[in-house]
């Protein structure tokens, strides 16, 4: 088939590192245009990674009948704006996390897609990670067979870690990213003006924890109770109807990425463990426990936002739901804003 013409709106670090070299040389595809807003900036990404045309803003971009999908990485309050913009420019669109900040806005980002049969997909890369794949599997096996006896408790956490970067991988000025975007409230309009700052910065850091938190288990969780009185240290637990869940939050000085899932059951327990996001050709690890018997599970090397980028590609030519949908991310929105409505005694 045909190459689909990708546009990107966007050329900061994880604009580079992660989408722009993921999709060099991609099968099926081919780098049609760039738009930042940091000029000089623009110029040395899009000649960096062959991007043949450059655009100020993304609404010259968008009026660019070559570009056919766009992925958006931008300021997060300026994320469903653009979004929108380029799903009623009749584009498909992969977008950074989160994808909006409240369920209202997702909402309306969903309709849009909807209402034009665009592919619409949000990079929650951990779905696409090997590893984690491998994970659902095998604990899709377990749970159907009940060889392990029922799940006892599911536990998620991230402490954070170095993202591992290479400067060599990208380039960088010290431009100053000017205004120029429109954007949408950090956060739901019930929730207090000293909260929303911090209401932003969990959604953004810990959106991935509740997501393949749904993902794996394929339960919508219910939320049974929260401690968010530290910025700092944070423990979140979940009504899963069978079993409870556990998310704990943190960020602390360490050098390796430290997040992760595991699964206890009667008899055993299975293990995710996920690595530094920029880290190439390197999934996640997973552990399954028998009895005293621990195996780790063989994973082909392989990079989550490598395939996440083959997997929209081909979302699109095969005109199918993304694995991580516009559509579904909804949920994690619903989950947030419930937590932090339990947190102010709202719900």
């Amino acid at each position: 088939m045909r190459p689909v013409g990708i546009g990107f709106v966007g050329a900061g670090m994880i604009g580079q590192v992660a989408h722009l070299a993921n999709y060099v040389g991609l099968a099926g595809c081919r780098l049609v245009a760039l738009a930042d807003l940091r000029p000089e900036l623009g110029r040395m990404a899009s000649a960096r990674f062959g991007v043949p045309k450059l655009y100020e803003t993304h609404r010259d971009l968008l009026a660019d009948r070559e570009v056919e999908a766009v992925v958006v990485v931008t300021r997060r309050s300026a994320t469903g704006p653009v979004v929108l913009d380029a799903l009623e420019a009749g584009r498909h669109v992969l977008s950074e996390k989160p994808m909006a900040h409240t369920v209202e806005q997702a909402i309306r980002l969903t309709e849009a897609a909807r209402r034009r049969d665009l592919r619409y997909a949000v990079g929650f890369m951990k779905r696409h990670d090997a590893g984690a794949q491998s994970a659902k599997a095998l604990l899709d096996e377990l749970r159907a067979s009940g060889e392990l006896g029922r799940i006892l408790l599911v536990r998620a956490w991230c402490y954070g870690g170095e993202f591992k970067a290479d400067p060599s991988d990208y380039v960088m000025t010290s431009e100053t990213r000017p205004d120029g975007l429109s954007t949408w409230p950090e956060a739901p309009d019930w929730l207090p003006p000293a909260l929303v700052q911090d209401y932003a910065w969990f959604l953004n850091v810990f959106v991935h924890d509740l997501n393949i938190l749904r993902y794996l288990t394929e339960i919508e969780p219910k939320v049974a109770a929260v401690d968010l009185a530290r910025r700092n240290g944070r423990v979140v637990t979940f009504d899963c109807g069978e079993f409870p869940a556990v998310l704990e939050t943190a960020e602390i000085g360490s050098i390796e990425w430290q997040e992760g899932v595991e699964i206890l059951f009667e008899r055993g327990r299975l293990s995710v463990q996920f690595p530094s996001p920029l880290a190439r050709d390197v999934p996640a690890r997973v552990e399954l426990t028998r009895g005293r018997e621990t195996t780790v599970i063989p994973v082909p090397k392989s990079w989550a936002f490598r395939r996440q980028a083959e997997a929209f590609v081909a979302d699109i030519a095969a005109k199918r739901e993304p694995l991580a949908s516009g559509r579904d991310g909804i949920g994690d929105l619903r989950l947030a804003e419930a937590i932090w409505s339990r947190h102010i005694g709202r719900g």
